[in-house]
């Protein structure tokens, strides 16, 4: 079973409304690719593996509610046009030449990592498949660096509801116990998944936690 992610609304967070407010429709975000290989708990659970694909990334302080404020901040600079653009544009079809700064199409979801002992997190934003490391253009600010991200296994859990620490926690509490009764041995730590925009009611929110499956 293949999924194409190429549906679902975008990630974001309040202090970016305004952005995320002039978007295209849902259909058109495009989101990382992966194939499901185990479903351990019905349109909850689900161990996947993921394709190659190519992250902005910024690394910001804590705490945890404001980390993804921060750093979505600077990644929305960059693909909104704080950066040298790249003379030539890898499109699926026609390559163009293209003036800079570009404007870089949104993806979804914004993905949240503790690091350091959660007094500091890596925020990442998945760049268009259209692009490579070559054709990306460069960040206009240092915070921001781009990294591939090699095919991945995971198990994750989709999940509704508010982005409040409690509702995290008893999922992430799930997903691990989940991952054990299947004999699932993971690694690293948890990434904090935000598909949608702060208007969108928490009760139709789409959220997920993925744990690196060894």
């Amino acid at each position: 079973m293949v999924k194409s992610k190429v549906s679902g609304a975008v990630a974001g967070m309040a202090a970016v409304s305004g952005l995320l407010g002039a978007l295209p429709p849902a259909q058109a975000i495009e989101q990382p690719r992966y194939r499901v290989e185990q479903v351990l708990a019905p349109e909850s659970i689900e161990v996947r593996r993921y394709e190659p694909y190519i992250v902005a990334e910024v690394v910001v302080p804590g705490p945890a509610e404001q980390a993804g404020n921060q750093g979505f901040s600077y990644l929305g600079g960059y693909i909104f046009g704080r950066n040298k653009g790249d003379r030539k544009i890898a499109m699926t079809a026609p390559v163009v030449q293209t003036p800079q700064p570009v404007k870089i199409a949104m993806t979804a979801p914004v993905a949240q990592t503790p690091l350091e002992g959660g007094q500091s997190f890596a925020v990442q934003f998945m760049m268009p498949s259209s692009f490579t490391m070559e054709t990306l253009p460069e960040p206009l600010d240092p915070r921001v660096s781009l990294k591939p991200v090699a095919p991945q296994r995971v198990v994750a859990i989709t999940y509704s509801g508010t982005w409040s620490q409690a509702n995290y926690d008893e999922h992430l509490a799930k997903l691990r116990s989940a991952a054990q009764s299947a004999g699932l041995k993971t690694e690293g730590e948890p990434v904090y998944a935000r598909y949608n925009g702060p208007w969108v009611p928490w009760f139709m929110r789409k959220n997920e936690i993925w744990l690196t499956v060894k």
